[in-house]
């Protein structure tokens, strides 16, 4: 399978979201008030990570919760590897991530992505003439194959004191159960300290699939994950939820908010009080778990 190929479906494999997601931090880093500056994301997103964004109605306008969910992740990030000494990162469903090269990361620092042998192939050709600032390893294996993420898990827990996992944008693909299954398997590995998440309020994601992301509704690609219970649903897992942020919080401070976010702040005051609760349901988080409380 090549992630690269230009037909006229969208989406036609979960590793075409990483191009898009790509071509997102591609467009942010153009800007003169850029919050991060990814000099690889144009070349890994290519042509079809281009056409995606900007065929497909919407989108290119959508880019503003992807930013702000990249900065927060990165200031997460860099603050627990400095202030818990963290000596691994464990980046599940990896995708076309560069945090590696673009990060003023510890060159000691182990950096593990897992995820598709295809889409690591295709980012190991397209990084081959790039330096990474720390220790890469690519581990190729399906995350749905419990057995094999639970040896690998294994495997990096044996060699690591205190590690950090990072699983951005891939929750919502995965069904309550899986995320479960997940959240067992980390917290049985004793290295592994901190974990961070977004998870998306099961009114947005209704909303997405009602509207921008109808294609994600249906089909071998399902956009699925969106608890009630919001971050508190880590905790009977024995996850501590050492820090959550609210994505309309993050995008005023950062100065990435939606799109035409001052007409809605205008109308606030006239809608009812049903409206305004809706509306204030429109969020996702970005959570750090505290992995061994």
């Amino acid at each position: 399978m090549d992630i690269n190929i230009t037909d006229n479906s969208d989406i036609p494999h979960i590793s075409h979201t990483a191009l898009w997601v790509a071509y997102y931090r591609a467009m942010e880093s153009k800007r003169k008030d850029a919050l991060f500056h990814d000099p690889y994301a144009e070349l890994l997103a290519g042509e079809r990570g281009k056409q995606i964004v900007e065929n497909t109605k919407g989108w290119k306008n959508g880019a503003w919760p992807m930013i702000v969910r990249t900065a927060v992740l990165d200031e997460f990030i860099m603050r627990t590897i400095v202030q818990d000494n963290i000596d691994t990162v464990i980046n599940l469903a990896a995708g076309l991530d560069t945090r590696p090269y673009r990060l003023d990361l510890p060159s000691s620092l182990r950096w593990i992505e897992v995820d598709l042998p295809d889409i690591l192939n295709y980012k190991e050709e397209k990084l081959a003439a790039a330096k990474p600032r720390c220790k890469v390893e690519r581990m190729r294996i399906d995350l749905g194959d419990s057995d094999a993420r639970r040896k690998l898990f294994g495997e990096i827990n044996h060699d690591a004191e205190r590690a950090f996992v990072i699983t951005e944008g891939l929750l919502i693909y995965l069904g309550r159960e899986e995320v479960a299954g997940l959240a067992r398997d980390l917290k049985a590995q004793e290295s592994f300290r901190w974990w961070t998440v977004d998870i998306a309020t099961p009114v947005l994601l209704g909303w997405l699939l009602n509207n921008s992301f109808r294609q994600f509704a249906e089909g071998d690609i399902q956009m699925k994950f969106a608890p009630e219970e919001g971050p508190g649903f880590f905790k009977q897992f024995g996850c501590k939820v050492a820090e959550s942020r609210l994505v309309s919080k993050e995008s005023r401070r950062l100065k990435r908010e939606m799109p035409g976010i001052w007409f809605y702040r205008l109308l606030a005051p006239l809608a009812s009080k049903k409206q305004r609760k809706f509306y204030s349901k429109l969020d996702s988080y970005f959570v750090l778990l505290n992995n061994k409380t």
